[in-house]
């Protein structure tokens, strides 16, 4: 299982160079992170941080599923604003739940294009923001975040590719939640 113990932040979070449109907001204005947990506790799942990138909502959840969303850049705590990457085709590193319908729906392969969303359901792990399901736990629908996609590692050994002789996709995972470090394509739908 992926050490899901915060958001993903490795010095490789990002999988391109751009596009970059960076904006800021406060962060009381992300979802599912905060300064505090989606159920008003301490839970560490919800909580932003210097140095991690996690892909969130912007805006009120009443909005759903046509949010804004974005990758967190930069969190400066002593504000509470963050810089969110918001360029539709930016790439990043996280970690995504393979579930695809709420309480027990599992992909049982995560395959390239597949779409993924930001999901505040209460049962995905610490440091995941991400899902495979377009509906959270409670039956909100969830905004669109991207789509599953190729890391640089991930292209065959070919031209500008990676290291590899096969590709590593489609991903295999259990019939149960597992979560699972990607690169998604951020590239929201908004109807």
């Amino acid at each position: 299982m992926a050490n899901t113990s915060e958001f993903y932040f490795g010095t490789d979070w990002e999988s391109s160079s751009g596009p970059i449109l960076s904006r800021q907001w406060a962060v009381g204005d992300l979802w599912p992170v905060g300064l505090a947990s989606k159920s008003g506790g301490a839970n560490p799942m919800d909580i932003l941080a210097d140095g991690l990138h996690p892909f969130v909502a912007i805006g009120p959840k009443a909005l759903r599923p046509i949010n804004m969303v974005g990758v967190v850049m930069t969190y400066h705590a002593a504000s509470g604003l963050a810089q969110v990457n918001i360029a539709p085709g930016f790439a990043a590193k996280a970690y995504v739940a393979n579930i695809t319908a709420h309480p027990a729906t599992y992909d049982q392969s995560l395959a390239i294009g597949e779409p993924v969303y930001i999901d505040d359901a209460e049962i995905l792990a610490t440091g995941v923001t991400l899902s495979r399901s377009p509906i959270n736990d409670i039956g909100g629908n969830n905004p669109q975040a991207g789509y599953l996609w190729y890391d640089q590692d991930d292209y065959l050994d070919f031209g500008v590719g990676g290291p590899n002789l096969t590709s590593d996709w489609p991903k295999v995972c259990a019939n149960s939640l597992v979560y699972t470090l990607v690169t998604v394509l951020l590239w929201p739908d908004n109807h």
